[in-house]
Protein backbone atom coordinates (compact mmCIF):
# COMPACT_ATOMS: atom_id res chain seq x y z
CA UNK A 1 0.00 0.00 0.00
CA UNK A 2 1.45 3.36 -1.00
CA UNK A 3 1.79 5.89 1.78
CA UNK A 4 0.79 8.87 -0.37
CA UNK A 5 -1.77 9.46 -3.08
CA UNK A 6 -0.18 9.15 -6.49
CA UNK A 7 -1.59 10.71 -9.61
CA UNK A 8 -3.80 8.66 -11.88
CA UNK A 9 -2.40 7.29 -15.09
CA UNK A 10 -3.87 8.60 -18.32
CA UNK A 11 -5.50 5.22 -18.91
CA UNK A 12 -7.43 5.58 -15.65
CA UNK A 13 -8.26 9.24 -16.20
CA UNK A 14 -10.04 8.57 -19.45
CA UNK A 15 -12.53 6.31 -17.68
CA UNK A 16 -13.38 8.73 -14.86
CA UNK A 17 -16.21 11.27 -15.06
CA UNK A 18 -14.98 14.80 -15.76
CA UNK A 19 -16.25 15.92 -12.35
CA UNK A 20 -14.15 13.30 -10.56
CA UNK A 21 -10.85 15.05 -9.97
CA UNK A 22 -7.88 13.86 -7.94
CA UNK A 23 -8.93 16.00 -5.02
CA UNK A 24 -12.45 14.57 -5.08
CA UNK A 25 -11.14 11.02 -4.71
CA UNK A 26 -10.69 11.56 -0.98
CA UNK A 27 -14.44 12.09 -0.97
CA UNK A 28 -17.32 10.92 0.99
CA UNK A 29 -19.60 9.81 -1.88
CA UNK A 30 -23.33 9.75 -2.60
CA UNK A 31 -24.87 7.77 -5.40
CA UNK A 32 -27.22 7.53 -8.32
CA UNK A 33 -30.93 6.87 -7.82
CA UNK A 34 -31.59 4.00 -5.49
CA UNK A 35 -31.83 0.64 -7.13
CA UNK A 36 -34.38 -1.77 -5.77
CA UNK A 37 -34.43 -5.30 -7.01
CA UNK A 38 -37.81 -6.87 -7.64
CA UNK A 39 -38.36 -10.55 -8.27
CA UNK A 40 -40.57 -11.72 -11.09
CA UNK A 41 -41.54 -15.26 -12.00
CA UNK A 42 -38.72 -15.84 -14.48
CA UNK A 43 -36.07 -13.28 -13.76
CA UNK A 44 -34.82 -10.47 -11.60
CA UNK A 45 -35.30 -7.03 -13.01
CA UNK A 46 -33.78 -3.81 -11.81
CA UNK A 47 -35.83 -0.72 -11.12
CA UNK A 48 -34.22 2.63 -10.48
CA UNK A 49 -36.17 4.40 -7.77
CA UNK A 50 -36.65 8.08 -7.14
CA UNK A 51 -33.54 9.62 -5.51
CA UNK A 52 -35.81 11.76 -3.33
CA UNK A 53 -36.71 8.53 -1.50
CA UNK A 54 -33.12 8.16 -0.32
CA UNK A 55 -32.99 8.00 3.50
CA UNK A 56 -30.00 10.38 3.33
CA UNK A 57 -31.22 13.10 0.96
CA UNK A 58 -28.24 15.42 1.53
CA UNK A 59 -27.42 16.72 -1.96
CA UNK A 60 -23.65 16.82 -1.40
CA UNK A 61 -23.64 13.22 -0.21
CA UNK A 62 -25.79 12.15 -3.14
CA UNK A 63 -23.40 13.89 -5.54
CA UNK A 64 -20.40 12.16 -3.98
CA UNK A 65 -22.10 8.74 -4.11
CA UNK A 66 -23.05 9.28 -7.71
CA UNK A 67 -19.50 10.29 -8.69
CA UNK A 68 -18.12 7.22 -7.00
CA UNK A 69 -20.66 4.89 -8.56
CA UNK A 70 -20.22 6.36 -12.02
CA UNK A 71 -16.44 6.07 -11.79
CA UNK A 72 -17.03 2.27 -11.89
CA UNK A 73 -13.77 1.57 -10.07
CA UNK A 74 -15.28 0.16 -6.86
CA UNK A 75 -13.49 0.08 -3.53
CA UNK A 76 -10.73 -2.02 -5.09
CA UNK A 77 -10.07 0.90 -7.43
CA UNK A 78 -9.84 3.29 -4.47
CA UNK A 79 -7.29 1.05 -2.80
CA UNK A 80 -5.28 0.81 -6.01
CA UNK A 81 -5.19 4.60 -6.17
CA UNK A 82 -3.42 4.66 -2.81
CA UNK A 83 -6.08 6.19 -0.56
CA UNK A 84 -5.00 6.26 3.09
CA UNK A 85 -8.32 7.56 4.44
CA UNK A 86 -11.71 6.23 3.43
CA UNK A 87 -14.40 8.48 1.92
CA UNK A 88 -16.76 9.79 4.59
CA UNK A 89 -19.82 8.02 3.18
CA UNK A 90 -18.16 4.72 4.11
CA UNK A 91 -17.91 5.75 7.76
CA UNK A 92 -20.47 4.03 9.97
CA UNK A 93 -21.72 6.32 12.73
CA UNK A 94 -21.75 5.08 16.29
CA UNK A 95 -25.23 4.56 17.62
CA UNK A 96 -25.38 5.21 21.36
CA UNK A 97 -26.86 4.25 23.74
CA UNK A 98 -26.83 0.72 22.25
CA UNK A 99 -23.23 -0.50 22.66
CA UNK A 100 -21.57 -2.54 19.93
CA UNK A 101 -21.41 -6.17 21.10
CA UNK A 102 -17.91 -7.47 21.69
CA UNK A 103 -16.37 -10.39 19.87
CA UNK A 104 -16.02 -13.33 22.20
CA UNK A 105 -12.34 -13.85 23.01
CA UNK A 106 -11.10 -17.40 22.60
CA UNK A 107 -14.26 -18.67 20.86
CA UNK A 108 -12.56 -19.66 17.63
CA UNK A 109 -14.22 -23.08 17.51
CA UNK A 110 -17.68 -22.15 18.74
CA UNK A 111 -19.22 -22.42 15.26
CA UNK A 112 -20.19 -26.12 14.91
CA UNK A 113 -18.22 -28.25 12.44
CA UNK A 114 -20.12 -31.20 10.97
CA UNK A 115 -18.13 -34.09 9.50
CA UNK A 116 -20.03 -35.51 6.54
CA UNK A 117 -18.18 -38.82 6.81
CA UNK A 118 -20.27 -39.61 9.92
CA UNK A 119 -23.32 -41.90 9.75
CA UNK A 120 -26.48 -40.24 8.43
CA UNK A 121 -28.27 -40.39 11.78
CA UNK A 122 -25.35 -38.51 13.34
CA UNK A 123 -25.44 -35.90 10.59
CA UNK A 124 -29.17 -35.35 11.08
CA UNK A 125 -28.70 -34.86 14.83
CA UNK A 126 -25.69 -32.55 14.52
CA UNK A 127 -27.23 -30.40 11.79
CA UNK A 128 -30.50 -30.18 13.71
CA UNK A 129 -28.65 -29.12 16.85
CA UNK A 130 -26.65 -26.45 15.01
CA UNK A 131 -29.69 -25.17 13.12
CA UNK A 132 -31.88 -24.83 16.23
CA UNK A 133 -29.26 -22.90 18.20
CA UNK A 134 -26.73 -20.85 16.26
CA UNK A 135 -28.15 -21.24 12.75
CA UNK A 136 -24.61 -21.57 11.31
CA UNK A 137 -22.30 -24.54 10.83
CA UNK A 138 -19.38 -25.63 8.67
CA UNK A 139 -19.26 -28.96 6.86
CA UNK A 140 -16.10 -30.95 6.14
CA UNK A 141 -15.40 -34.22 4.29
CA UNK A 142 -18.32 -33.46 2.00
CA UNK A 143 -18.74 -34.39 -1.67
CA UNK A 144 -17.57 -31.09 -3.18
CA UNK A 145 -13.97 -31.36 -4.44
CA UNK A 146 -11.45 -28.96 -2.93
CA UNK A 147 -10.35 -28.08 -6.47
CA UNK A 148 -13.87 -26.85 -7.28
CA UNK A 149 -13.86 -24.58 -4.21
CA UNK A 150 -10.43 -23.21 -5.08
CA UNK A 151 -11.47 -22.58 -8.69
CA UNK A 152 -14.56 -20.56 -7.86
CA UNK A 153 -12.85 -18.50 -5.16
CA UNK A 154 -9.79 -18.04 -7.37
CA UNK A 155 -11.82 -16.91 -10.38
CA UNK A 156 -13.59 -14.23 -8.33
CA UNK A 157 -10.27 -12.99 -6.99
CA UNK A 158 -8.80 -12.92 -10.50
CA UNK A 159 -11.73 -10.95 -11.88
CA UNK A 160 -11.54 -8.30 -9.15
CA UNK A 161 -7.80 -7.92 -9.67
CA UNK A 162 -8.06 -7.27 -13.40
CA UNK A 163 -7.35 -3.72 -14.63
CA UNK A 164 -10.10 -1.17 -14.03
CA UNK A 165 -10.72 -0.75 -17.75
CA UNK A 166 -11.59 -4.47 -17.97
CA UNK A 167 -13.90 -4.51 -14.95
CA UNK A 168 -15.64 -1.27 -15.91
CA UNK A 169 -17.30 -3.05 -18.82
CA UNK A 170 -19.21 -5.17 -16.32
CA UNK A 171 -19.94 -2.53 -13.66
CA UNK A 172 -23.72 -2.17 -13.59
CA UNK A 173 -26.66 -2.24 -11.18
CA UNK A 174 -29.00 -3.43 -13.91
CA UNK A 175 -29.89 -7.04 -13.10
CA UNK A 176 -32.24 -7.48 -16.07
CA UNK A 177 -29.63 -9.70 -17.74
CA UNK A 178 -29.26 -11.78 -14.59
CA UNK A 179 -25.85 -10.39 -13.60
CA UNK A 180 -24.54 -7.22 -12.01
CA UNK A 181 -21.24 -5.96 -10.61
CA UNK A 182 -21.07 -3.00 -8.23
CA UNK A 183 -20.24 -1.71 -4.77
CA UNK A 184 -23.14 -2.45 -2.36
CA UNK A 185 -26.56 -3.28 -3.81
CA UNK A 186 -28.03 -0.94 -1.16
CA UNK A 187 -25.54 1.87 -1.80
CA UNK A 188 -28.29 4.45 -2.18
CA UNK A 189 -30.49 3.12 0.62
CA UNK A 190 -27.92 2.59 3.34
CA UNK A 191 -26.89 5.07 6.00
CA UNK A 192 -23.26 4.23 5.24
CA UNK A 193 -21.59 2.24 2.48
CA UNK A 194 -19.56 -0.92 3.20
CA UNK A 195 -16.05 -1.74 2.01
CA UNK A 196 -16.62 -4.45 -0.61
CA UNK A 197 -17.31 -5.02 -4.30
CA UNK A 198 -19.78 -7.69 -5.43
CA UNK A 199 -20.39 -9.74 -8.54
CA UNK A 200 -23.98 -10.96 -8.31
CA UNK A 201 -25.82 -13.24 -10.69
CA UNK A 202 -28.94 -15.35 -11.03
CA UNK A 203 -28.15 -19.06 -11.45
CA UNK A 204 -31.63 -20.52 -11.54
CA UNK A 205 -34.23 -21.30 -12.54
CA UNK A 206 -33.24 -19.13 -15.51
CA UNK A 207 -29.49 -18.69 -15.98
CA UNK A 208 -27.95 -15.27 -16.64
CA UNK A 209 -27.10 -13.92 -20.06
CA UNK A 210 -23.69 -15.58 -20.08
CA UNK A 211 -22.03 -13.10 -22.43
CA UNK A 212 -22.52 -10.47 -19.72
CA UNK A 213 -20.77 -12.65 -17.11
CA UNK A 214 -17.01 -11.93 -16.87
CA UNK A 215 -15.20 -14.37 -19.09
CA UNK A 216 -12.67 -15.30 -16.40
CA UNK A 217 -15.54 -16.58 -14.21
CA UNK A 218 -18.00 -17.91 -16.78
CA UNK A 219 -17.15 -21.62 -17.07
CA UNK A 220 -16.20 -21.87 -13.41
CA UNK A 221 -19.58 -20.52 -12.29
CA UNK A 222 -21.42 -23.07 -14.47
CA UNK A 223 -19.53 -25.91 -12.80
CA UNK A 224 -19.89 -24.41 -9.33
CA UNK A 225 -23.66 -24.22 -9.69
CA UNK A 226 -23.78 -27.97 -10.37
CA UNK A 227 -21.79 -28.68 -7.20
CA UNK A 228 -23.91 -26.33 -5.10
CA UNK A 229 -27.17 -27.89 -6.27
CA UNK A 230 -25.94 -31.36 -5.30
CA UNK A 231 -24.78 -30.35 -1.82
CA UNK A 232 -27.85 -28.14 -1.37
CA UNK A 233 -30.21 -31.04 -2.07
CA UNK A 234 -28.29 -33.24 0.36
CA UNK A 235 -28.43 -30.58 3.07
CA UNK A 236 -32.14 -29.92 2.60
CA UNK A 237 -32.85 -33.63 2.93
CA UNK A 238 -30.94 -33.75 6.22
CA UNK A 239 -32.70 -30.62 7.48
CA UNK A 240 -36.09 -32.12 6.62
CA UNK A 241 -35.27 -35.30 8.50
CA UNK A 242 -34.31 -33.18 11.49
CA UNK A 243 -37.78 -31.62 11.40
CA UNK A 244 -39.44 -35.02 11.17
CA UNK A 245 -40.91 -34.40 7.70
CA UNK A 246 -40.25 -36.32 4.51
CA UNK A 247 -36.80 -35.88 3.02
CA UNK A 248 -37.86 -34.11 -0.18
CA UNK A 249 -40.35 -31.70 1.45
CA UNK A 250 -38.26 -28.58 0.78
CA UNK A 251 -37.55 -29.77 -2.76
CA UNK A 252 -41.31 -30.09 -3.33
CA UNK A 253 -41.66 -26.44 -2.33
CA UNK A 254 -39.17 -25.50 -5.12
CA UNK A 255 -36.56 -24.43 -2.54
CA UNK A 256 -33.70 -25.79 -4.68
CA UNK A 257 -34.72 -24.07 -7.86
CA UNK A 258 -34.12 -20.33 -7.47
CA UNK A 259 -30.48 -19.54 -6.80
CA UNK A 260 -28.64 -16.24 -6.56
CA UNK A 261 -24.85 -16.07 -6.28
CA UNK A 262 -23.15 -13.16 -4.55
CA UNK A 263 -19.36 -13.16 -4.85
CA UNK A 264 -17.85 -10.58 -2.50
CA UNK A 265 -14.36 -9.11 -2.73
CA UNK A 266 -13.15 -7.32 0.42
CA UNK A 267 -9.87 -5.49 -0.35
CA UNK A 268 -7.57 -4.00 2.25
CA UNK A 269 -9.20 -1.13 4.12
CA UNK A 270 -6.90 1.65 5.44
CA UNK A 271 -9.33 2.48 8.27
CA UNK A 272 -11.17 -0.77 9.08
CA UNK A 273 -12.31 0.47 12.48
CA UNK A 274 -14.52 3.11 10.81
CA UNK A 275 -16.53 0.92 8.44
CA UNK A 276 -17.77 -2.61 7.77
CA UNK A 277 -17.26 -5.11 5.01
CA UNK A 278 -20.90 -6.19 5.26
CA UNK A 279 -23.33 -4.84 7.83
CA UNK A 280 -25.26 -7.03 10.22
CA UNK A 281 -28.18 -8.83 8.59
CA UNK A 282 -30.01 -12.11 8.27
CA UNK A 283 -30.38 -13.88 4.92
CA UNK A 284 -33.93 -13.68 3.56
CA UNK A 285 -34.06 -17.01 1.71
CA UNK A 286 -34.13 -20.69 2.62
CA UNK A 287 -30.49 -21.72 2.86
CA UNK A 288 -27.10 -20.15 2.14
CA UNK A 289 -24.07 -22.13 0.97
CA UNK A 290 -20.81 -20.19 1.20
CA UNK A 291 -17.15 -20.79 0.50
CA UNK A 292 -14.30 -18.40 1.28
CA UNK A 293 -10.55 -18.00 1.27
CA UNK A 294 -8.40 -18.05 4.39
CA UNK A 295 -8.82 -14.37 5.35
CA UNK A 296 -10.97 -13.91 8.45
CA UNK A 297 -13.76 -11.40 8.94
CA UNK A 298 -17.09 -13.25 9.05
CA UNK A 299 -18.81 -13.04 12.43
CA UNK A 300 -22.03 -14.57 13.74
CA UNK A 301 -24.14 -13.02 16.48
CA UNK A 302 -24.64 -15.27 19.49
CA UNK A 303 -26.70 -13.61 22.19
CA UNK A 304 -25.17 -10.17 22.64
CA UNK A 305 -21.74 -11.23 21.40
CA UNK A 306 -20.09 -11.66 18.02
CA UNK A 307 -18.39 -14.98 17.33
CA UNK A 308 -15.57 -15.26 14.79
CA UNK A 309 -16.02 -17.93 12.14
CA UNK A 310 -12.52 -19.23 11.59
CA UNK A 311 -11.87 -20.45 8.03
CA UNK A 312 -11.19 -24.17 7.64
CA UNK A 313 -9.53 -25.19 4.35
CA UNK A 314 -12.06 -27.01 2.17
CA UNK A 315 -14.98 -26.39 4.52
CA UNK A 316 -18.35 -25.09 3.33
CA UNK A 317 -20.30 -22.68 5.52
CA UNK A 318 -24.03 -23.22 5.83
CA UNK A 319 -26.58 -20.91 7.39
CA UNK A 320 -30.33 -20.94 7.84
CA UNK A 321 -32.33 -18.20 6.09
CA UNK A 322 -35.44 -16.39 7.26
CA UNK A 323 -37.75 -18.41 5.02
CA UNK A 324 -36.55 -21.69 6.52
CA UNK A 325 -37.05 -20.31 10.03
CA UNK A 326 -40.65 -19.54 9.06
CA UNK A 327 -41.22 -22.88 7.27
CA UNK A 328 -39.86 -24.74 10.31
CA UNK A 329 -42.27 -22.80 12.55
CA UNK A 330 -39.38 -21.25 14.46
CA UNK A 331 -37.50 -24.51 15.06
CA UNK A 332 -34.54 -23.55 12.88
CA UNK A 333 -32.94 -20.15 13.50
CA UNK A 334 -31.84 -17.48 11.05
CA UNK A 335 -29.31 -15.34 12.86
CA UNK A 336 -27.54 -12.05 12.27
CA UNK A 337 -24.06 -12.09 10.80
CA UNK A 338 -21.66 -9.52 9.42
CA UNK A 339 -18.21 -9.12 7.88
CA UNK A 340 -15.62 -6.78 9.35
CA UNK A 341 -13.69 -4.46 7.08
CA UNK A 342 -10.49 -6.14 6.00
CA UNK A 343 -7.34 -4.90 7.80
CA UNK A 344 -5.03 -7.27 5.88
CA UNK A 345 -3.18 -6.67 2.63
CA UNK A 346 -4.53 -9.99 1.32
CA UNK A 347 -8.15 -9.59 0.15
CA UNK A 348 -11.00 -11.56 1.66
CA UNK A 349 -13.02 -13.43 -1.00
CA UNK A 350 -16.30 -15.25 -0.44
CA UNK A 351 -18.87 -16.82 -2.74
CA UNK A 352 -22.39 -17.31 -1.40
CA UNK A 353 -25.28 -19.06 -3.14
CA UNK A 354 -28.72 -18.28 -1.77
CA UNK A 355 -31.44 -20.89 -2.25
CA UNK A 356 -34.96 -19.52 -2.62
CA UNK A 357 -38.34 -20.90 -3.73
CA UNK A 358 -38.95 -20.50 -7.46
CA UNK A 359 -42.73 -20.51 -7.01
CA UNK A 360 -42.82 -16.81 -6.24
CA UNK A 361 -46.58 -16.37 -6.56
CA UNK A 362 -47.27 -19.11 -4.00
CA UNK A 363 -48.00 -18.55 -0.34
CA UNK A 364 -45.48 -19.68 2.23
CA UNK A 365 -45.73 -20.21 5.96
CA UNK A 366 -45.07 -22.88 8.59
CA UNK A 367 -45.39 -26.44 7.27
CA UNK A 368 -48.79 -27.89 8.22
CA UNK A 369 -47.02 -31.00 9.53
CA UNK A 370 -45.31 -28.85 12.16
CA UNK A 371 -48.46 -27.14 13.44
CA UNK A 372 -50.50 -28.60 16.31
CA UNK A 373 -52.61 -27.52 19.26
CA UNK A 374 -49.47 -27.75 21.37
CA UNK A 375 -47.46 -25.73 18.86
CA UNK A 376 -49.65 -23.40 16.81
CA UNK A 377 -48.34 -21.48 13.81
CA UNK A 378 -45.86 -18.80 14.87
CA UNK A 379 -46.02 -17.03 11.49
CA UNK A 380 -48.75 -15.95 9.10
CA UNK A 381 -48.66 -16.89 5.43
CA UNK A 382 -47.35 -14.53 2.75
CA UNK A 383 -46.62 -14.45 -0.97
CA UNK A 384 -42.91 -14.92 -1.56
CA UNK A 385 -42.63 -12.17 -4.18
CA UNK A 386 -44.05 -9.63 -1.73
CA UNK A 387 -41.66 -10.86 0.92
CA UNK A 388 -38.61 -10.33 -1.31
CA UNK A 389 -39.84 -6.93 -2.45
CA UNK A 390 -40.01 -5.89 1.19
CA UNK A 391 -36.46 -7.16 1.78
CA UNK A 392 -34.92 -5.23 -1.13
CA UNK A 393 -36.73 -2.02 -0.20
CA UNK A 394 -34.66 -1.65 2.95
CA UNK A 395 -30.97 -1.51 3.72
CA UNK A 396 -29.09 -4.38 5.29
CA UNK A 397 -29.59 -3.25 8.86
CA UNK A 398 -29.75 -6.41 10.95
CA UNK A 399 -33.54 -6.36 11.20
CA UNK A 400 -34.91 -9.73 10.17
CA UNK A 401 -38.21 -9.93 8.29
CA UNK A 402 -39.31 -12.87 10.40
CA UNK A 403 -40.56 -10.52 13.10
CA UNK A 404 -42.77 -8.73 10.60
CA UNK A 405 -44.63 -11.95 9.78
CA UNK A 406 -45.02 -13.22 13.35
CA UNK A 407 -48.62 -13.90 14.30
CA UNK A 408 -48.11 -11.81 17.43
CA UNK A 409 -47.41 -8.77 15.22
CA UNK A 410 -50.70 -8.91 13.33
CA UNK A 411 -52.82 -5.83 13.76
Amino acid sequence: MRSSFHSLSSSHQQFLPLSLSLSSLSFPYSSIPTQKLHFCNKKLVAQMSNPTLNPNPNSDRLKELKEFDESKIGVKGLVDKGLTTIPSFFIHPSEPPTPEPKTRPGYKHSIPVVDFSAPRSTLVDQIHQASTTLGFFQIINHSVPLEAINRIVGSIKTFNEQPDEVKMKYYSRDMSRGVGYSTNFDLYNSRAASWRDTLQMRLGPTPPDWEHVPEVCRDVVVEWDKEVVKIGEELMGLLCEGLGVKEDRLKELSCLDARIMAAHYYPYCPQPELTKGLTSHTDPGVLTVLVQNEVTGLQVKFGDDWVDLEPIPGAIIINIGDILQIISNDEYKSVEHRVLANPFQEPRVSVAVFFNPSQRENSFGPLPELISDEKPAVYREFVFMDYMRRFFSKELDGKTLTNYYRVSNQI
